[in-house]
């Protein structure tokens, strides 16, 4: 597995490869989750590159850029055990300039739910993966659905900026427990750890409701809400596949999505129906 640092040597060891090249995108600390996207991708490429950034332009004032887990020796084992061509493991000096040209998340469905909540957020997002997608240029891009926001937003990205890469949605990873794996996990107290099984139990709550015939989006989320009651709850909200809210679950265009706090731990989840 080669190791690249600068945004040229990806470059050229990118030019040299032959048949097709998937592409998984990550800030590291990787889990069973990432692990899933680079299996997926070397299943379905020739070749994988495997990306490990911290970005700093998603993280806003406050947030935890600075103790974000970095595991980099782990990490580097992950993916040679995987299967992994080339691992990018760049400086953020190396992907960002002083005085950027910059990109900007669509001023409607870049600023609700997440985009509401950690306003700019998602531009840094939009940001790096445009930058690292035309450096990997990959045939296949793998993205979790646990950040669905982000998913829809970066397909989006891609179908307007004309780029030829396919994006490939992965399923949401689960522990044995039922919580969405996270490298923020890794924050969570043993206590913590319970309470945010509330999260899931939530979500699984809202989809035996609408296997029994409940529909009414304000139904589920006032059940939601009641098993999420010990939490900070930031949102819970249920939207179609293009992040329009709506009143009644459509089956096979729904989204679930949560967002709460567990101590000082922000985790996201959500379930698409």
């Amino acid at each position: 597995m080669k190791i690249l640092r600068t945004p040229k040597e990806l470059q050229a060891y990118r030019k040299d490869l032959r048949g097709s090249v998937g592409f998984v995108p990550t800030m590291g600390a990787l889990h069973k989750g990432h692990l899933s996207l680079i299996e997926k991708s070397v299943a379905q490429n020739d070749h994988t590159i495997v990306s490990i950034f911290v970005n700093p332009t998603q993280f806003l004032p406050g947030e935890d850029f600075e103790k974000y887990p970095r595991r980099y020796e782990a990490d580097k084992k992950i993916c040679e055990l995987a299967g992994v061509d080339a691992l990018f493991m760049p400086e953020a000096s190396a992907i960002y300039e002083k005085d950027e040209v910059l990109i900007k998340a669509p001023s409607q469905k870049g600023y609700v739910l997440e985009g509401h909540f950690r306003p700019g957020h998602f531009d840094g997002v939009l940001q790096v993966v445009n930058k690292l997608l035309h450096l990997a240029n990959p045939h296949r891009a793998y993205f979790g659905k646990k950040d669905a926001q982000q998913l829809f937003l970066i397909q989006k990205m891609v179908r307007e900026f004309f780029m030829d890469t396919q994006i490939v949605p992965c399923e949401i990873v689960r522990d044995d427990d039922g919580l969405a794996l996270s490298s923020r996990n890794l924050y969570l107290s043993p206590e913590e750890r319970q309470k945010a099984l509330l999260i899931p139990k939530s979500l699984k709550r809202a989809a035996k409701l609408i296997q029994s015939g409940v529909i009414k989006t304000s139904s589920l989320k006032e059940q939601m809400l009641q098993i999420l009651r010990p939490l900070k709850v930031e949102y819970v909200e249920i939207v179609d596949r293009k992040f329009d809210a709506i009143d009644d679950i459509r089956i096979g265009d729904s989204i679930i999505l949560v967002a709460a706090y567990v101590g000082q731990t922000r985790l996201i989840d959500n379930i698409w129906i």
